[in-house]
C-alpha cells in the first residue's frame, strides 16, 4: 500500500463527464489499497474569466480581493469531484485551503506556502476517507485568502505530498509525460520514462509547460516523487526523481524554448565601474526578471549592454530605462521582440565536454545565427530570431541523437 497524492489539471476536470472519469480515476487507486488525497484545479477556462472580471471592474484592483474572486474556481471543482465520489461508492469531503488550513505568506496573488497542517486529513484518510482539496488556495497571516499565481495547483501538490509524507506525487495532465521535445515540432521526440529534477527544473525554466516551475523547486527540495501523467490514457507517465534513481544519464535529457522573451539593448553607455549596477539595479527593483546578459565594449570607451525580459515586462523595463537615463548615460536603446530562447538541457553536460560546440555548429549548419548565449552547470541557451525556431529545434534534436 502506497500513501498517493494525485492531482489532476484545468483540462482533466474540463467538464462533468470528465469530472467523473477522475473519479473512476482516484476509486481505482483506492480499490488497489492505496491511501489517496486529491488536489484539483479550477474547471479549464474558468480562471481566466475571474480574472478577466476582475479587471473588467478595476485595472487596480484589490488583490485580496481578487484571490477571494479567483479562488472560487477550485472551490467549485472540488465540491463537484467529492459528489461524482461519492456516487460511486467512494467515501470524500472538499477541503478549502483555509480550512485545512494552507498556510502562506501574505503576497497576494502569488503567495508561497510555509506550511501545510494535514493532521486531519492524515486521520481521514487512514479511516478511508479521501480528502479531495482546491489547490492553488492558502490562508494569510491575516486569515485572508491567497492564491499561489499561474500554475499554482501544481505546487500545492507537491506541498500537500511533502506534509503527508505520500510516496509519490501524481500530477494528471493533458500530455502523458514529459518529451526530449515538443513532439508538436518533433513527431520523433521520445517520451522520458525518469528525468531528474534538476534537468526538469530547467526545462520548465525555460519553456516546457509540462509542470509548473515552483513545483519542481519544491519538489526538489523536499525530495517528493512527482509522475506526469495522461488523464486521457493508460500510458505509463515519467517520473520526476532524484539523479541517484538514474542509472546511465543521457547526456541531453530535452531540449526546450520559448517565444515570450524580448531582447533589450542599451547602447553606448559608459565603460565604468558601476553601470552594470545603474542598469540592473532598478530594474531589479521594479520587478523586472533579467534572464541572458551579454556585453560588448567598444574601443572609444563605451560599452552596449543586451539582456532579455519577458515580453509582458517590456514595456515595465523600458520605463524604468528611461527614468534611469540620466544616471545610465547611454545614447539609446533597441528592442526586439521577434526572438526565441532555445535551450539544451541535460546533467550529463557535467561529465561531458563539446555540448555547447555540438549546439553552436548544428546551427550554423542551417544558417540559424546566434545574438546571446547563457549557460548554466547543465543547461546551455542561445537567442535566436523567432522564425527559426521550429528549425532549430530540429536540428538540435537530431545533432544529441534524441530522434526515436
Amino acid at each position: 500500500m502506497a500513501r498517493i497524492v494525485m492531482k489532476f489539471g484545468g483540462t482533466s476536470v474540463a467538464d462533468l463527464d470528465r469530472i467523473r472519469n477522475v473519479a473512476i480515476r482516484v476509486k481505482r487507486e483506492v480499490d488497489a489499497g492505496h491511501e489517496v488525497a486529491v488536489v484539483v484545479s479550477a474547471m479549464a477556462g474558468v480562471t481566466n474569466r475571474l480574472v478577466g472580471w476582475c479587471q473588467e471592474l478595476s485595472p487596480l484592483y484589490d488583490a485580496r480581493e481578487y484571490d477571494a474572486v479567483v479562488a472560487t474556481g477550485e472551490q467549485v471543482t472540488a465540491g463537484l469531484l467529492a459528489i461524482a465520489l461519492q456516487t460511486i461508492g467512494v467515501d470524500a469531503r472538499s477541503w478549502q485551503g483555509w480550512q485545512i488550513p494552507v498556510r502562506t505568506d501574505g503576497q497576494h496573488g502569488t503567495a508561497r506556502i510555509a506550511a501545510i497542517e494535514g493532521a486531519e486529513l492524515l486521520r481521514r484518510m487512514k479511516i478511508g476517507q479521501i480528502p479531495v482539496m482546491a489547490g492553488f488556495q492558502g490562508l494569510a497571516p491575516d486569515n485572508r485568502i491567497t492564491t499561489l499565481g499561474r500554475g499554482g495547483s501544481d505546487t500545492s501538490a507537491v506541498a500537500l505530498a511533502a506534509s503527508l509524507q505520500a510516496d509519490r506525487c501524481d500530477i494528471y495532465t493533458d500530455v502523458d509525460g514529459v518529451y526530449t521535445t515538443d513532439p508538436r515540432i518533433v513527431p520523433r521526440a521520445r517520451k522520458l520514462p525518469r528525468i531528474t529534477y534538476e534537468e526538469m527544473l530547467e526545462l520548465a525554466s525555460v519553456g516546457a509547460k509540462v509542470l509548473q516551475t515552483r513545483s519542481v523547486e519544491l519538489a526538489m527540495k523536499e525530495r517528493v516523487r512527482v509522475q506526469v501523467l495522461s488523464s486521457f490514457s493508460d500510458a505509463p507517465g515519467t517520473l520526476v526523481v532524484d539523479e541517484d534513481e538514474i542509472v546511465e544519464q543521457e547526456i541531453v535529457a530535452g531540449i526546450a524554448y520559448t517565444r515570450d522573451d524580448a531582447k533589450v539593448t542599451v547602447r553606448r553607455v559608459p565603460d565604468k565601474p558601476g553601470i552594470a549596477a545603474a542598469i540592473f539595479g532598478p530594474l531589479a527593483k521594479a520587478g523586472v526578471n533579467v534572464d541572458m546578459i551579454v556585453q560588448n565594449v567598444s574601443a572609444d570607451g563605451t560599452t552596449d549592454m543586451t539582456f532579455t525580459c519577458g515580453k509582458s515586462e517590456l514595456p515595465r523595463a523600458l520605463s524604468v530605462l528611461d527614468n534611469a537615463g540620466k544616471i545610465i548615460g547611454y545614447a539609446e536603446i533597441a528592442t526586439d521582440k521577434d526572438v526565441a530562447k532555445i535551450s539544451v538541457v541535460g546533467v550529463g553536460m557535467r561529465s561531458h565536454a563539446g555540448v555547447a560546440g555540438t549546439m553552436f555548429q548544428a546551427l550554423a549548419e542551417r544558417g540559424i545565427n546566434i545574438q546571446v548565449i547563457s549557460t548554466s552547470e547543465i543547461k546551455v541557451s542561445v537567442l535566436i530570431a523567432a522564425e527559426y525556431t521550429e528549425l532549430a529545434v530540429r536540428a538540435l534534436h537530431t545533432a544529441y541523437g534524441l530522434d526515436a
